[in-house]
């Protein structure tokens, strides 16, 4: 069976939040919970000059995921191709698996009474779909999904594309500006 991953590269990302718009459409999250999520990090100095980046919060399915090991219900589980999946009508809404993940990528339904998390859209790539943010909706072109080597490689290419770029666009600049 394939093994999938989710590779948000932060470096790339613009903060537009087409992704948590593409994810709200595509799960019907209600308000206050988030799949998926963008925030803000900074400003930070950088050369003098005030930097910002963009963190995008989601599940990471983890090899290992310790928010199913807590989970007293059994409302949490692991696919073979590596999705990291909650199952909203098996949960109690007991709130362990929200207090375990250490990537804050758990929300709680107050209305519901349960968790919610990201399912990589199980019922997208079942059916041969990617997840709704990484289906050509970033500006960016910030996310990927797909099987592990296949994801590395394309994001070191643009990687090291972004970095030659930046270095061509700095030289045009010193020599524009002098």
């Amino acid at each position: 069976m394939k093994k999938y991953v989710l590779v948000i590269d932060d470096e790339a990302c613009w903060g537009c939040k087409t992704c948590e718009v593409a994810c709200k459409q595509e799960n019907g999250a209600p308000v206050g919970v988030k799949l998926i999520a963008v925030m803000e990090d900074g400003p930070s100095g950088n050369g003098g000059k005030p930097a910002f980046c963009y963190r995008v919060n989601v599940c990471r399915h983890c090899e290992d995921p310790p928010c199913a090991a807590v989970c007293p219900a059994g409302a949490i589980g692991k696919r073979d191709d590596g999705i990291v999946f909650l199952d909203g009508e098996a949960c109690t809404g007991c709130g362990a698996c929200v207090d375990t993940c250490a990537e804050r990528a758990i929300a709680f339904d107050e209305v519901k009474g349960t968790a919610a998390k990201c399912n990589l859209c199980r019922h997208r790539v079942d059916h041969g779909l990617i997840p709704a943010c990484a289906d050509n909706v970033c500006p960016a072109h910030c996310i990927y999904f797909g099987e592990p080597a296949e994801i590395r490689k394309a994001v070191a290419e643009k990687r090291k594309t972004r970095v030659t770029r930046h270095s061509e666009l700095s030289s045009q600049n010193e020599r524009t500006v002098t």
